[in-house]
């Protein structure tokens, strides 16, 4: 929202475009990700932040260089126990390795929830978001579990 991310890409780039876009966003930003697409590349379209894309016409692909595009679902890879199981080990080696790092940007307590939720929507937030619990201290023998 503060700059044209397209002329940024541009910029950054030396006037290349890009081999892949992951759009987040949706609405406001689907048109301007599939321009900073080279030819016969990839656009994952993976959020509706700011609401669902509108259709397009499969025509438009072709005319922005034949590109791609993906709308994949978490379900969809996830679909067996095994691939969760499988997809899950994968994740946690790359987050133990380093080569994914995970970073919360804030914390709320879980009573704060609708809080947290206005933040998010403010787009106030960085990174990862974690609603907390406090357990009270209890005797060992009161916990029921």
């Amino acid at each position: 929202t503060r700059q044209d991310f397209v002329a940024e890409v541009k910029r950054i780039m030396d006037g290349a475009k890009l081999p892949v876009v992951y759009d987040s966003v949706g609405k406001d930003t689907f048109l301007k990700s599939l321009d900073c697409l080279r030819a016969r590349r990839l656009m994952v379209s993976y959020g509706n932040a700011s609401g669902p894309p509108d259709p397009i016409a499969p025509a438009l692909l072709a005319q922005k260089g034949s590109l791609f595009l993906t709308r994949p679902t978490l379900f969809s890879y996830i679909a067996t126990r095994e691939e969760l199981e499988q997809s899950a080990a994968e994740l946690f080696d790359m987050v133990r390795s380093g080569k994914v790092k995970v970073e919360i940007g804030q914390r709320f307590a879980l009573k704060d929830a609708a809080e947290a939720h206005r933040q998010l929507e403010a787009r106030k937030t960085t990174g990862w978001a974690v609603l907390t619990v406090c357990i009270a201290r209890l005797p060992f023998s009161a916990l029921r579990l």
